[in-house]
């Protein structure tokens, strides 16, 4: 932990002095977006850790279903293979995506089979929310786990019921989208912030050297592509989106309280604040007696508690005192140099953001 926190007090002049970002990196473009794909299917090929068809019915129904379609006639017979799963499989078609073309594709396990490990996907409709069919899946499962039973014991590693399909996908039906027609195009910031959408406002208006975009609010930048003078709305977005812009950031610090990890900002500041903290162990320990009769005598046998209690203070930070405006990185870098744990940093730092003291975004994961 102290290793990785000097790593990180280490980078922090360097980040305050990163170059310039694209702005690429710092906006969505409004309308340039993938859509979500969702199917259901049938894996096959299993050795032996699909569906107990008992438990899943829905399996024997995609089933027979399927095999309706490929011309054979299953009706009222009993087959309960173990070899077969129903899947869920889902998607993202990625923007200006066009018929032909591939894309990756989830499968996750719906019923109680074990493993989808060696499995092979049958043809499968991936569907979007306007219940139109847009890509078709199919394909040998790579599953990311793996797990093995014995009569006595059995052992999982990762997860072994999903896995991926690397261009399983193939897109049957393009969603149509103009983007030539577009008279403006909103730029939308990942971060929203009144500082970084003025300088892209500012870039982007010297880069084409007339009022060419207009900050609307702290998260959105209108751009008017007549204005560009440009062929179309794509010479545009392609020349603007490398125009490099500082953004600014919010000073924030993040806490993940279960791995001890502190990520803070340089520009972080806390005020004149006194810290006192100290650790109090308390210990209880039961010890219980068994007093039993003397042989052939009367009597009954008696459980006698016996308990032991102590309270151990550990030597902590009886007094430490911080000076007006210093940075976040000092006084993390001046506990570290006392010896404090991560666990107790964690807590100091959490008593100075409830005093006021810390000027920052505080988020506790």
């Amino acid at each position: 932990m102290k290793l990785l926190l000097a790593l990180v007090l280490a980078l922090l002049p360097a980040l305050a002095s990163a170059a310039p970002i694209r702005i690429k990196d710092l906006v969505e473009f409004d309308g340039v977006r993938g859509n979500d794909l969702v199917g259901y299917g049938l894996v096959v090929g299993l050795n032996g850790t699909g569906d107990g068809i008992r438990n899943s019915p829905f399996t024997e129904d995609i089933m027979s279903n399927i095999l309706e379609r490929l011309g054979v006639n299953v009706t009222g017979e009993q087959f309960r293979p173990k070899n077969v799963a129903a899947v869920m499989v889902t998607a993202t078609l990625p923007p200006f995506a066009r018929a032909g073309s591939k894309v990756d594709v989830t499968v996750s396990a719906i019923g109680d089979a074990k493993s989808l490990l060696g499995g092979t996907l049958i043809m499968t409709p991936l569907n979007a929310a306007d219940g139109e069919i847009y890509a078709v899946a199919q394909g040998t499962i790579i599953a990311g786990g793996v797990s093995a039973e014995g009569q006595g014991a059995s052992v999982v590693q990762g997860v072994p019921t999903s896995g991926s399909i690397p261009g399983g996908g193939r897109i049957e039906r393009e969603i149509a989208f103009e983007l030539n027609s577009l008279q403006t195009v909103r730029l939308a910031l990942r971060t929203p912030d009144f500082t970084t959408a003025g300088r892209i406002e500012q870039a982007i208006n010297k880069e084409f050297g007339s009022r060419v975009a207009t900050m609307q609010d702290a998260g959105t930048v209108a751009v008017d592509i007549p204005r560009a003078n440009m062929r179309s709305a794509a010479h545009v977005l392609g020349r603007l989106e490398n125009i490099p812009v500082e953004p600014e950031r919010r000073a924030r610090v993040v806490v993940d309280q279960r791995s001890g990890t502190i990520v803070m900002g340089d520009d972080v500041r806390i005020s004149r604040v006194a810290v006192s903290q100290g650790n109090l162990t308390l210990r209880v320990e039961e010890a219980p007696l068994v007093v039993q009769p003397n042989p052939f005598a009367e009597g009954q046998t008696v459980v006698v508690p016996r308990t032991q209690a102590s309270i151990q203070e550990n030597p902590g930070i009886h007094m430490a005192e911080v000076a007006e405006g210093s940075s976040l990185s000092e006084v993390v870098a001046g506990l570290n140099a006392l010896g404090v744990s991560p666990r107790d940093m964690i807590d100091i730092l959490k008593s100075i953001n409830s005093a006021g003291a810390l000027h920052a975004e505080f988020v506790v994961n």
